[in-house]
């Protein structure tokens, strides 16, 4: 707890001897910046605690000339955000590691291209230090009107070719765990196994067919049906596919919501689950993982940990702003088996 005291408020000096460590070591984990070991960040973060310390971010920004905050800037609309659990996690990634940096976030969503140049204006009004930006869409300018403002930024998901000067960015391997998740159907001895995919405008869907594509390369297109990763889709597409494609045994379906409709369609029409059509999933998301009859074999990519690695790369622009730019990061994917295959 820290201590109670009616005095002067502690100061940077004060944490320094109560952690055994340098005034400038203190500033530096209580700055956010990189580079500082563990040990002593443990040892700053208990003496901050302990003594009550509250850093005077409005001295700090005028020493500095940074703000504190970042935004977070999400190419989708309102009802999306609040409705998908992906961006949930995604977001308490971003907001977790920010905490840890002392950094505010902004959230901003994007209607629609209307809407880009009020992002721009924001971005260049100096009301933040750096952006990240995610969900992003295959002919979306946003990722160069992001350029314009030469404002730091981060990108969750690889942008699509032509979109931009390349800024750093963290995405997951979309077409390997889908070439796993595929695999896995086959091992099971599916021979018919359809793809029910994301948006063509989003380069994790497009990545997560080119996976289907590498392991059935003559598939034929019948089996290739079109979601929009909500759940209404997922059990529309499946519907299609019950109807159009006899012998259908096997589904590897782009996210978890759609997958959750899927098996709402197969369950209402009588199909056993995975006795006659086997189900894996992407994303392995406990909000729907959690509630599918039967538990959904999925193949899972660290959400909540991309949005901290965003934040982390972030950092290391905004505290080494002369250095080459971080390297991108792909993540590893899990293929996670349960019940539906």
């Amino acid at each position: 707890m820290p201590e109670q005291t009616m005095g002067p408020r502690p100061t940077l000096e004060a944490v320094a001897a109560r952690a055994g460590v340098s005034r400038a070591t203190v500033s530096r984990v209580v700055n956010g910046a990189v580079g500082v070991r563990p040990p002593l960040v443990d040892k700053v973060r208990k003496a901050v605690e302990e003594l009550g310390y509250v850093p005077n971010h409005a001295a700090r920004s005028l020493v500095t000339r940074r703000t504190g905050a970042v935004a977070v800037i999400i190419a989708e609309p309102e009802f999306r955000v609040f409705s998908d659990p992906f961006f949930e996690q995604q977001i308490r990634g971003i907001s977790r590691e920010l905490s840890a940096h002392s950094a505010q976030l902004v959230l901003l969503w994007v209607e629609g291209a209307g809407e880009h140049e009020r992002i721009a204006r924001y971005l260049e009004g100096g009301h933040v230090d750096g952006a990240l930006a995610f969900s992003l869409h295959k002919d979306d300018q946003l990722a160069s009107l992001i350029a314009r403002t030469r404002i730091p930024a981060v990108f969750g998901g690889r942008p699509a070719p032509g979109a931009g000067p390349l800024a750093p960015f963290v995405d997951c391997d979309n077409r390997g765990g889908a070439r796993e998740a595929v695999r896995h159907l086959v091992s099971l001895g599916r021979r018919r196994i359809a793809h029910i995919a994301g948006p063509r405008d989003k380069i994790a869907a497009l990545d997560r067919i080119d996976g289907y594509r590498d392991v059935l390369v003559d598939a034929p297109e019948e089996l290739l049906w079109q979601g929009d990763f909500t759940e209404e889709s997922g059990a529309r597409a499946m519907a299609g596919l019950l109807d159009r494609c006899p012998g259908l045994d096997g589904v590897f379906v782009a996210n978890d919501l759609m997958a959750a409709g899927a098996l709402r369609t197969l369950r209402e029409r009588g199909v056993r689950v995975p006795q006659d059509v086997a189900v894996v999933g992407f994303d392995d998301m406990a909000a729907v993982t959690g509630v599918t009859d039967p538990p959904l074999t999925t193949v899972r990519q660290d959400i909540e940990g991309m949005g901290r690695l965003m934040v982390r790369l972030l950092m290391r622009l905004l505290d080494r702003p002369g250095d080459e730019a971080p390297a991108s990061v792909i993540t590893p994917t899990t293929l996670v088996r349960r019940a539906t295959a």
